[in-house]
Formats: C-alpha cells, structure tokens, sequence
C-alpha cells in the first residue's frame, strides 16, 4: 500500500502536466498532424507535419516567366501536387470561458506567430520558338519552396470528462521565400489529450 501511495505521489505532478499535452488532427489550410505542449500556463508551443495546397494558377505562371528555363520560352500550363508543409508556433492563450457563460469544460481564446515552410511539385509545360522551325513542346519539372512567417488566432475547447479538445482558427501565411505572397489560412481539428 505504501508503494503505491509513494508511486501516486511521484507521479502526481507528471500527471498533471501531462494533460497539457496534445496530439491530433487538423483540417483545412495546411491539412495536418498536430502537437501542442504548454511552457506556461497562458504559453503554448505547436509543431504542425501535413500537405500544404497549392498557390494559384497565376502565382506559377508568374514564376516561370520570372525565371524561364530559356530566353525563347514560353509557358503554355503547368500542373502542382500539394506538397509538404512544416510549422513551427508560439501561442499566448487567454481563458474565455466565463465570457461566453460555459458551464461544463473551459475555451481558451489563444493568439500568436509562427513559422511556415511548405514546399510543392510543378510540372511546366513550355513551347520554344527557332528562328527557322515551328514550336518545339517542352516539359520541366521544378519544385516551390514556401518559407515565411505566419500569424493566426482561434479558440480550444476542453472537455471535462473526455481527454480531447476541440479548436477553429484563422491565421495568414506571409511567404517572404521565393516571392512575396500572403496567403489565408485556417482550421478546425481534434486533440487527443496525454
């Protein structure tokens, strides 16, 4: 009996902390497995591994004009795969609950920044022009990388009697990497609570 009191005890506070932690699953722009571990009580870290859709058509064409394979290309269409997209985030969270009058579980309202890498496939395909024949048909294959700063709020909720919580956020991807782009973003997923 007392070994296990001795056991409860040492691991009492582990076990507290650890209800901070979590992982699951986020749908949306990027679509992504997530992990979220507090530092504070109002600070957050997450670290966010999926597939980042794709710019728009005209962000492509532009970048191959910007950079053609050849000074007698030119573009006739390309085709994008989603790619990889990593995150790296701080959060400052704020307890909400008794704001929106919840009787059962806690919201937090959490704001913050972060870091976005996100990378695609793109298969151009080009004509070139000879001074004395007809266009020749041509393919490329390149890849996009993405990297910039991001800045994003939303709100968690915390179940009582369930070890999962439940969030929605907005957020704006600003690529500094490449070229200047901003991008719109966001989310809803669920936690699983550990």
């Amino acid at each position: 009996m007392k070994l296990k009191i001795a056991v409860l005890i040492f691991f009492l506070p582990i076990i507290g902390f650890a209800q901070e932690r979590g992982a699951g699953v986020r749908l949306g722009e990027p679509f992504s497995l997530t992990y979220k571990d507090f530092i504070e009580d109002y600070l957050s870290f997450e670290v966010m591994l999926g597939s980042g859709g794709v710019n728009s058509a005209e962000y492509y064409r532009k970048s191959f004009e910007n950079n053609p394979p050849s000074s007698n290309a030119f573009y006739v269409s390309h085709t994008a795969n989603r790619g990889v997209s990593l995150n790296f985030r701080l959060a400052l969270h704020e307890d909400i609950t008794d704001m929106f009058e919840i009787e059962q579980g806690y919201l937090l309202g959490y704001a913050g920044a972060g870091l976005h890498l996100r990378s695609s496939r793109l298969n151009y395909i080009y004509d070139t022009f000879g001074a004395s024949g007809p266009a020749q048909r041509r393919f490329e294959e390149r890849s996009n990388f993405d990297l910039g700063p991001e800045a994003f709020g939303g709100a968690e909720y915390y179940f009582d009697d369930l070890p999962i919580s439940v969030f929605a956020e907005v957020g704006l991807f600003i690529e500094l990497v490449d070229r200047v782009n901003m991008r719109g973003q966001g989310g809803i997923g669920v936690r699983y609570l550990f």
